[in-house]
């Protein structure tokens, strides 16, 4: 049976070439950057003199640029924005702060070799600002020792890697984001993207209106005015790369289906879900009707491609709406 995938909907030819992210652009000023620091850490640093920025922009991540790095007083911070969940962050991060200690060391003019005394290094702290579609905690830490194989009951591992991930979804982590208005705007602007797209616009359209609404709402009212073809052109290449996806697997999720493998339909779903960029949840349902279940899965699908997630939810719950809505679509 030929597998058959779906993409938003858009008309314009995406800008590939166009690397730069968002949410690197709205914190590049160190006033905004230097209020982000003091809204998650609880201080109140003032001078931006006293930031300096040190983001390797001669790396790339998956054709992107890294977010922003930066030194303040006695610490060293990396900021990384994920729209997608990624256990693999502590590695990442690892690879990134040794270029960054490196960087450090050959600046202040230190060597490893011929003296004693122990080495001055700034304070890590590593930071990942999530706004996928999987449903997260406010806050969640990950370490790179849950990926080391062989690892004994109460053993230290030599080698450490932890990440604070901050869940900037609207309507999470409320205390932050009153600390840090840009942040809130922030986190608006991509809700506002998102409840467009749910209403069936095309992307562009999606885009083109959030931008407007908020300029309204006073929301990133002066990053948009400016640079609205800028954003734009961000906007669309990032969705572009991870739009179909994301966009279905929230929906996914969204039903409660989010993990293990099950018979007929269910098995369908949470394959799509698990294979995720491979396949997508369209395969997995596919599968799942070459599996059983061909009516509840035709009913599904039939549901999903006309965007009527309400009526999909309830049918997985009310087998008699689910019969209900076979006999509308005619589902023998």
């Amino acid at each position: 049976m030929a597998k058959k995938r779906y993409y938003f909907k858009t008309i314009q030819k995406i800008n590939r070439r166009y690397k730069d992210r968002l949410f690197r652009f709205v914190f590049h000023d160190k006033k905004d950057l230097l209020e982000l620091y003091n809204a998650i850490n609880g201080t109140d640093y003032k001078d931006t003199k006293e930031l300096e920025i040190n983001t390797l922009e001669n790396v790339l991540y998956l054709g992107m640029k890294n977010d922003l790095s930066f030194l303040l007083c006695s610490s060293i911070n990396l900021y990384e924005h994920q729209s997608t969940w990624n256990e693999n962050m502590p590695l990442r991060g690892l690879f990134y702060f040794s270029d960054l200690y490196q960087r450090y060391l050959k600046k202040n003019g230190y060597r490893l070799t011929g003296i004693g005394k122990r080495l001055p290094l700034p304070f890590p702290r590593y930071v990942v600002f999530y706004n996928g579609t999987k449903e997260e905690p406010d806050q969640t830490q990950l370490l790179l020792s849950d990926s080391f194989l062989g690892q004994k009951k109460d053993e230290t591992p030599s080698l450490e890697c932890r990440v604070l991930v901050l869940n900037i979804n609207h309507g999470h982590n409320q205390a932050v984001m009153e600390r840090c208005p840009r942040l809130r705007d922030y986190s608006a602007f991509i809700e506002e993207i998102r409840r467009n797209l749910r209403k069936g616009m095309m992307l562009e359209d999606a885009v083109d209106q959030a931008m407007n609404t908020c300029i309204e709402q006073g929301i990133l009212a002066d990053i948009l005015s400016k640079s609205k073809m800028e954003v734009r052109n961000m906007l669309l290449t990032e969705y572009d790369e991870k739009a179909e996806r994301e966009y279905l697997r929230k929906e996914a999720i969204e039903l409660g289906l989010e993990e293990g493998r099950a018979e007929g339909f269910k098995q369908g779903i949470e394959q799509g879900i698990e294979q995720g960029i491979q396949q997508g949840i369209e395969q997995g349902i596919e599968q799942g009707i070459e599996q059983g279940e061909d009516r509840a899965l035709l009913l599904m699908k039939k549901l999903l491609e006309s965007d009527r997630m309400e009526d999909l939810q309830r049918a997985l719950r009310d087998r008699d709406y689910q019969k209900k809505l076979m006999k509308e679509l005619n589902i023998l």
